[in-house]
């Protein structure tokens, strides 16, 4: 029997379904609705093998919601904004826009070969005008309800792409993108206070528990930072009525205080840089240093005296040095620290490399310290040497220093976050336009409706340095729009993360005149299914619930969280190669030889093969998606992907691996055709039976496995399916109505995964109605009941949770499933597994 045609079939399929317009949805059905979405991509010309993961995973949840009966929407979009097409524009001279729509263009046809269930209908392109103007009302409207402001702030630079940064874009005090150091600048920039909702957002993790990974919902609480303590000012002493405001969570260990120190950019410090060049020196070389906690934590403690000191808030007449210190974050807390060095780690570096006194003012509860330290002490105890906080615990003294703070009017009990306010000026060209005019005589003014959209001029000249729109001669020349006078307009442009705050809505009704369709939002949302990668937990996810609170109280959604769950996939993953010489190969420019070791093609030579690692450009580890589906066709590259891991796992590619699945597809062609073939034959009635209770037995696990969008799980039991159907199909002893029973619900089950070929069969089986309009197949509870137990699990002999299965169930299902436990996985905590002990029938317990 010849193999299955994938070309043909799936040429025709696509075809089918783009005619007869098979994914759009109306508003206006009964059907309850699901809204799948994954994460829209930035249209670089070329789809990868990340892509093919991410909306397969989402094609898969949306194919099989559509078959349990409900209206789904399953949008397409392009965040088509950013520094990408700049960068392109001004190496090859072309404009951002033609390259963009270009790239926009190969990459749909790409997305279509694939052939995901997306309804292009509702598509939108972010660059395009007819949706930035949306964009520019949003921000007029946040500008009036007092969300945007605009002020001179101290802003993270990145050098390497001439821009401003957000504080989540700072990774490790470098660029997320250009990876360059990034710096502080004084700059008078736009914001939007997401401060203001950092209480709400918090809170409102509560609502979305459950649906979120925890790992995410944690990153989420940890950036945003609620931080429980008091503000305490201290009276400078050689500075007549001014302070230093510092926030602190431990006021109990004020007692020990032996300095207090501020950061390079305090304003403090500004008056004295003019006449104290060392100190300026100093702040300048702190400026070019990393400037994010997770950074400074690893660098060398460093501070500069400054000859200011203050007075201790708690000791008559004792003084403290006033440093400053290149650990102290202007954006976080009030720019300026006490130090106590026994009872922090931080401040004991300090104080030993500057020779400050170390005092220690809480004793633990077994033991006592002495000095010398060898460390700060940072645990639970009774406070001593403090005075009237002596003999009370660090809970008791904190709450004591607090009201002793609060009636010397020296500061108050103080709530405050981590969380900054969101600065969206951007220096560049090809981003949204700020609706912006400034006026000598009216200040800033807001672009009229009328005049809206704002959009960029075309004849722009890039690489003269800065930003193109500034350097324009003419763009940015208008008349005020209130008293008529010559004005200059707004040349930075939005964050691209402004754009990808609030697509999802508009999907809801992509034509709608206003921003978004309250109506259609209101049925369509809150999204059911979200689908990208974790890298965007404290950027576009956290800027997008903000969004959406945003949105609410501008009266636009009546929603207080846009995604219901959120799965982030793994990376996809390939070996790395090196040539003799170092140089990273393609894996096409690799083979294996007779006694199995990895060369090259071209001349034989040996090659270096290293671990497996998330497939980049830098590394050659690439996989062309395309040479892939002319090879093997579109459901291999798709069963593959989810066939191996988890979806939220990260996954490795392998060439044998996309074989083992064509192979399969074809085994699936062949056992369809042998059983639609086959003569009629009564077959034994209790072989049959027993038959048919193994299928609907089937059908149970492999929706069960759909529900928890464990594909992995689904493929195997479809395999195990496949199986048992191909030898019935070799036997005599089963009626042919049974074993097309079987491939009937074979070829329902695998359509979410291999829908051309599922398809095709189902159309061969007989069917006039269209695969894709078909109900999923329902279980006879006769047939499919089945004897479970209850399997305990334990992380290293400790109970953490139990669940159902089959008995006898195969042991690495099993084995998945208690790995799958919430409970199991927040034990484990990431720790490596060091074996697994299990009983069948009774007990999984994981060691680690």
């Amino acid at each position: 029997m010849t193999a299955y045609p994938f070309k043909e079939f799936e040429h025709k399929w696509q075809k089918a379904w783009t005619e007869t317009k098979a994914f759009e949805v109306q508003d206006d059905t009964t059907k309850p609705k699901s809204y799948i979405l994954e994460m829209f991509p930035y249209p670089s010309g070329h789809l990868h093998m990340g892509h093919v993961r991410n909306y397969a995973i989402g094609d898969a949840i949306a194919r099989y919601k559509r078959a349990q009966g409900y209206a789904i929407l399953h949008p397409m979009g392009w965040d088509a904004f950013g520094l990408p097409a700049e960068n392109a524009a001004a190496e090859h001279q072309v404009d951002p826009a033609d390259w963009t729509i270009e790239n926009i263009k190969v990459m749909k046809e790409q997305f279509q070969t694939l052939g995901f269930s997306f309804d292009w209908s509702r598509e939108v392109t972010t660059c395009q005008s007819d949706y930035y103007v949306h964009e520019q009302k949003i921000f007029l409207d946040f500008w009036r309800k007092d969300l945007a402001y605009r002020k001179e702030i101290w802003v993270n630079w990145d050098p390497i792409e001439g821009s401003v940064l957000a504080n989540e874009q700072v990774i490790n005090g470098r660029g997320w993108r250009s990876n360059a150091i990034v710096e502080k600048r004084k700059l008078t920039q736009w914001s939007l206070q997401i401060t203001r909702y950092a209480q709400e957002l918090l809170d409102d993790l509560a609502k979305i528990e459950g649906g979120w990974p925890d790992k995410v919902l944690r990153m989420q609480e940890n950036w945003i930072g609620r931080s429980e303590g008091a503000l305490v000012r201290f009276s400078l002493g050689n500075r007549n009525q001014e302070v230093i405001e510092v926030f602190t969570t431990r006021p109990e260990t004020l007692f020990g205080a032996a300095f207090c120190a501020v950061s390079p950019v305090h304003p403090l410090i500004e008056p004295l840089l003019k006449t104290n060049a060392e100190l300026a020196e100093f702040v300048a070389m702190c400026q070019r240093t990393p400037i994010t906690e997770e950074a400074l934590s690893t660098e060398e403690k460093k501070g500069f005296d400054t000859g200011l000191w203050v007075h201790h808030p708690f000791i008559s007449g004792h003084t403290l040095p006033v440093y400053v210190a290149n650990f102290v974050m202007m954006d976080y807390g009030t720019g300026a620290v006490f130090g106590c060095p026994a009872h922090d780690e931080r401040d004991f570096e300090f104080a030993t490399k500057y020779h400050l006194p170390i005092k220690i003012v809480v004793q633990p509860e077994a033991g006592d310290l002495s000095l010398p330290l060898a460390a700060a002490y940072t645990g639970p105890g009774t406070l001593t040497k403090s005075d009237f906080l002596d003999g009370l615990s660090v809970e008791e003294a904190r709450s004591k220093a607090i009201e002793e703070i609060e009636r010397g009017k020296m500061g108050e009990r103080r709530i405050t976050y981590r969380l900054r306010d969101w600065c969206i000026s951007r220096q560049r060209y090809w981003g949204c336009p700020i609706p912006v005019i400034y006026c000598d005589g009216c200040g800033p003014v807001p672009v009229p409706d009328k005049d809206l959209p704002v959009t960029l001029p075309k004849d722009v000249v890039f690489g003269q340095g800065g930003n193109p729109l500034a350097n324009h001669p003419t763009w940015k020349h208008v008349n005020c729009p209130q008293c008529g006078k010559a004005a200059v307009r707004e040349t930075d442009t939005f964050d691209t993360f402004v754009e990808s705050s609030w697509y999802f809505l508009r999907y809801c009704n992509p034509f709608s005149k206003t921003p978004v369709d309250k109506a259609a939002s209101q049925k369509w949302m809150p999204i059911d299914w979200y689908i990208g990668g974790v890298e965007h937990a404290v950027l576009h996810l956290l800027y997008a619930r903000f969004f959406t609170k945003a949105l609410r109280d501008c009266g636009y959604v009546t929603i207080d969280e846009p995604f219901q769950n959120l799965l982030t996939q793994g990376m996809v993953c390939h070996q790395t190669f090196q040539g003799k010489d170092g140089h990273w190969l393609n894996p096409h420019e690799v083979e294996k030889n007779r006694d199995g070791k990895y060369v090259t093609v071209k001349d034989g030579a040996p090659v270096m093969v290293g671990r497996s690692e998330k497939m980049s450009k830098s590394k050659k580890n690439v996989v062309d998606p395309q040479s892939i589906i002319d090879t093997y066709g579109t459901d291999a590259a798709r069963l593959f992907v989810l066939s191996d891991t988890p979806p939220e796992r990260d996954f490795d590619w392998s060439d044998e691996g996309v074989e083992g699945a064509w192979r399969y597809i074809n085994r699936v062609w062949r056992l369809s055709l042998q059983t639609i073939d086959l003569a009629d034959r009564a077959g034994e009635e209790i072989p049959t039976l027993g038959m048919r209770k193994m299928i609907h037995q089937s059908l149970v696990k492999i929706q069960r496995a759909y529900e928890k969008n464990a594909f992995n799980k689904a493929i195997a039991f479809l395999r195990e399916l496949t199986n048992a159907l191909e030898k019935a199909v070799d036997g005599v002893t089963v009626s042919r109505m049974a074993l097309i029973e079987g491939v009937e619900i074979l070829v329902q089950g695998l359509s979410p995964i291999v829908p051309h070929l599922a398809s095709e069969l189902w159309v061969r089986l007989g069917h006039a109605q269209r695969l894709v309009d078909v109900s999923w197949p329902i279980a006879d509870p006769e047939l499919s009941s089945v004897e479970e137990v209850t399997i305990a699990v334990q992380v290293n002999g400790k109970m953490r949770g139990s669940f159902q299965a089959a008995v006898d169930a195969d042991t690495s299902l099993v084995e998945e499933e208690a790995l799958a436990i919430p409970a199991v996985v927040r034990d484990m905590a990431g720790r490596p597994i060091r074996r697994m002990i299990t009983i069948p029938n009774r007990i999984v317990n994981i060691v680690v």
